[in-house]
Formats: C-alpha cells, sequence, structure tokens
C-alpha cells in the first residue's frame, strides 16, 4: 500500500478553485524558477500561507452543488483504487451466469485487514478508455445479477459483503430495459433484505437513483464526505420539476443530498471525512478511514446473532424519514 501521507498533484480544477489554482500555479512558476535561488524561499513560503488559508475559506463555503461536482472530480478515487490500496489480495469473479459480465460493477473475494469478504463496486474509470470500458459506472441487469450472484456466494460461505456505490445511475438505454433493468433492481433490494450475511455499504463517490440503491441496502451505510445519495441527479430534477437542466444548482440543494442532511433523515449512519477540498487531494488518508470504518463496523455486526442482525436490518429502512403533517 502507498504511503497515505502522499498527496496528489491537482490536475483539474473546478470553477469553485479558480483563486487556489491561481495561487498555486503562481507557488509552482516561483519554485520552478528560483529553487537555487535562497532569497525567494521566504517569501514563497508566506504564499504558501497564503495559499492555506485560502483553501480553507473556499472549502468552509461549499454550495451543494460544489460539492456534487467534488464528488465527480475525475481524479477521486474510483472503486479499483480502493481495491488495489484498501485490500491485502483481491481476486476478481466474472459475469451474472445468465448473460454476460458487467464491466461497470466489479466484484470478488477480498481480504481486507487479515479478514474475507466479498467486495463488489461500482467502477467509472479514469480517462476516456475505462470510463468506455466501465460505461461510466452505469449498471445493466446483468451487473445487477452479478452482484446478487456474489453476494450468494458471501451467504453461503458465511462471508460478510462490502459494496463501494459510485454510479450516476443504472444505464438507461432500450436494451437494458429489454433484459429487465427494473426486476433487476428490485430483485437485489428484496434479496439484500434478507441476506444472511453482515452487508457493509460506503457511497464512495455518486449514489444516484436505483443504480446505487440496488447495492446499497445493508447494515451500516457510511458516506464519504463529499459523496451524494440521491433519487436522481441534479440535472435529472431540475429537467423535471423547472424543465431546465441549468438549475442543477437550486435542485442540488432542494434535493438535501449531502451527507450532513442524510444522516439527520437516518438514511445513512456515519459520514466519513475526507481531507481539505476532497478526497482526490489525499487519497490515502481516505484508503486508511474507509479500511477503518469496515473493519470496525464488521467486529460490532459480527457479535450478532443472524435473527437480530436482519430484524434490525428491516427495521433500519422502515424507520428512514419522518412524516410531517
Amino acid at each position: 500500500m502507498a504511503e497515505e501521507s502522499r498527496q496528489e498533484t491537482i490536475k483539474f480544477y473546478l470553477p469553485c478553485e479558480q483563486k487556489i489554482s491561481e495561487y498555486s500555479k503562481t507557488i509552482e512558476h516561483l519554485k520552478k524558477e528560483n529553487k537555487l535561488n535562497p532569497i525567494f524561499s521566504f517569501e514563497i513560503r508566506k504564499l504558501e500561507d497564503k495559499l492555506d488559508s485560502l483553501k480553507s475559506k473556499v472549502y468552509r463555503k461549499l454550495t451543494p452543488w460544489d460539492r456534487v461536482q467534488i464528488c465527480r472530480h475525475s481524479q477521486r478515487p474510483k472503486s479499483l483504487d480502493y481495491i488495489h490500496n484498501v485490500c491485502e489480495k483481491f481476486i476478481e469473479l466474472s459475469g451474472d451466469r445468465t448473460y454476460a459480465d458487467d464491466k461497470s460493477l466489479i466484484g470478488g473475494f477480498a481480504l481486507i485487514g487479515g479478514q474475507p469478504f466479498i467486495l463488489i463496486g461500482q467502477e467509472k474509470g479514469h480517462d476516456t478508455d475505462s470510463r468506455m470500458k466501465h460505461n461510466f459506472g452505469m449498471m445493466s441487469p446483468e451487473g445487477f445479477r452479478k452482484a446478487l450472484r456474489l453476494m450468494k456466494l458471501a451467504e453461503k460461505f458465511n462471508l460478510p459483503v462490502v459494496s463501494l456505490v459510485d454510479t450516476p445511475g443504472a444505464y438507461a438505454g432500450l436494451e437494458a430495459e429489454e433484459r429487465g433493468q427494473g426486476w433487476a433492481i428490485a430483485k437485489n433490494l428484496l434479496e439484500m433484505a434478507r441476506l444472511q450475511t453482515p452487508i457493509i455499504v460506503v457511497i464512495i463517490g455518486e449514489g444516484s437513483s436505483g443504480g446505487a440503491l440496488g447495492i446499497a441496502v445493508g447494515d451500516v451505510i457510511g458516506m464519504l464526505q463529499h459523496a451524494y445519495y440521491s433519487v436522481i441527479s441534479p440535472e435529472g430534477c431540475a429537467s423535471i420539476l423547472w424543465k431546465d437542466a441549468q438549475k442543477k444548482e437550486e435542485a442540488a440543494k432542494t434535493l438535501r443530498l449531502n451527507a450532513e442532511d442524510l444522516i439527520e433523515l437516518g438514511i445513512i449512519d456515519e459520514i466519513i471525512q475526507e481531507p481539505l477540498g476532497g478526497a482526490h487531494h489525499n487519497p490515502y488518508v481516505v484508503y486508511k478511514k474507509v479500511k477503518q470504518f469496515i473493519l470496525t463496523h464488521l467486529a460490532r455486526l459480527q457479535k450478532k446473532p443472524l435473527e437480530t442482525l436482519l430484524e434490525e436490518r428491516y427495521a433500519k429502512y422502515r424507520d428512514v424519514g419522518f412524516w410531517t403533517e
């Protein structure tokens, strides 16, 4: 595993980070041009202090839409990154034994902290080629069937399940509907609700619509600070409610899709804090926190009798939200 203190070089800055980008480029230029001139060292340190102060100011005032953009950042860690950095070993299993292998879902046997798991995760890809290969993390029916096949395997061998959620939604193509997209998602909801083994869910990025929910029924749900979890994307919501996708910022605020809102509603159980500016700024810190989250909650869940585990899982979803009159 790479060192957790390693910082990522940010190649792409978001609109809310433009001032940070300008400061960073100025500092990098000064360092490059004056690396052999100690006279500039003091000035560079002063600029770095100002940059730290600016970052703190900018990231304290993020809007819900700013956080959605952070969640979608191209350098944000994806499921394969977590697999490579959280698992000591991983053996991938492919196919749904019915139609095909959906590359938008990665799954298999994993060893985390010496504990065997079945791990499933939606993979969006980092560049054009990998995004096309993994269909941007948008699962087809065979992806949901593959996930269920692996979860049933976990149940058979008494292994806990870890599910990493990161999708803009289930694939909405005609061929997916022809192969039973809605049925596949509904089947997963039913089977996960009564799966006789612990299920730990971590929302690492986008958690949109049934594409996310189809692998997100669990005993405990953790969510990264700048991830989002919603019945629909902000753009989709704006298109339906206001007939204008450009009102996505208003939609993001209205949907209450951020982690703080969701923990208040009882939809998630724990917020996993990210480094200042998002997980892509220092992913190794996030890998460590996600690993700790998984192992801590597994130890708690394994102490419960199976009957109690299933009853509490059922009650958990019955109690989500609240009524107002």
